[in-house]
């Protein structure tokens, strides 16, 4: 689980509760709440967003977001590490040895079954990167639902707070003394607008295109070992090869660590 979005998603909730108990603890939370309010920004900014994405963009972001928080990236460290373990193996035993062994990362495990199988370099390398182009589309368009969710929010409250005005407006002569009321009852929906997408559908998009292209990089990397390996390189030449996937500090630390 990737617990700098649980983090990140607790202490946003916190500031909002924060915000509405205040310093002295004694705000109301029930101030906060209007269903007529929730219902216009949760429902129209869903609805909005439906109509203008297929079915099928839509329901796949759900499995697709889930990803931020239950899918931790590798660390390309540990993978260079991997790969130049299974180079090893496969020089000195064949790439047969290959089969059997523990990999955790799924594109890696896919490389090295293709290796097992005796493919040539072009089909690993075509088969790998056609995986990372279809992986890679997939998050874009969950992104690109997000990214809409998060347009549409503010709009929607905008919207609720404006039907609030014209029934404020309305009942002015008649009601004068509920101006009050009505008017915190219109602005909460521009206030569930700015909540919904500055506090959840936005940082989810970011999210989700970092964790996209983070993982893109491992899999390139994960492609040059890959086919490294199928030419019977040396697991040495290897490491260095890979290394330039890496930060220059990274990099450094390593040296060091390997110098010791």
């Amino acid at each position: 689980m990737d617990f700098t979005s649980l983090v990140g998603l607790v202490m946003f909730i916190g500031a909002i509760v924060f915000g509405v108990i205040g310093y002295e603890g004694d705000g109301r939370p029930g101030d906060f709440v209007t269903y007529e309010g929730l219902s216009i920004v949760v429902a129209g900014t869903f609805s909005a967003v439906i109509l203008r994405s297929t079915a099928a963009e839509f329901f796949n972001m759900f499995p697709t977001i889930m990803k931020i928080f239950r899918h931790k990236i590798d660390k390309p460290v540990d993978l260079i590490d991997q790969m130049v373990e299974l180079a090893t193996i496969a020089r000195k035993d064949g790439m047969i040895a290959l089969e059997g062994q523990e990999i955790s990362n799924r594109m890696l495990a896919k490389g090295v079954r293709a290796l097992v199988d005796g493919n040539d370099a072009f089909f690993i390398r075509s088969t790998l990167q056609r995986d990372t182009v279809i992986t890679a589309q997939r998050h874009e368009s969950a992104k690109a639902v997000l990214q809409s969710l998060g347009d549409t929010a503010p709009a929607m409250g905008m919207i609720g707070t404006l039907i609030g005005l014209v029934k404020l407006l309305k009942d002015l002569e008649t009601n004068p003394g509920g101006i009050g009321q009505a008017m915190s009852i219109a602005l909460l929906t521009t206030f569930y607008g700015a909540v919904m997408a500055n506090g959840i559908f936005l940082p989810m998009a970011q999210k989700l295109e970092n964790h996209s292209k983070k993982e893109e990089l491992n899999n390139e990397m994960i492609i040059e070992g890959v086919i490294f390996i199928q030419k019977g390189g040396n697991p040495r030449l290897l490491d260095d090869l890979l290394s330039s996937f890496l930060s220059p500090k990274v990099n450094r630390k390593r040296a060091a660590a390997q110098g010791a």
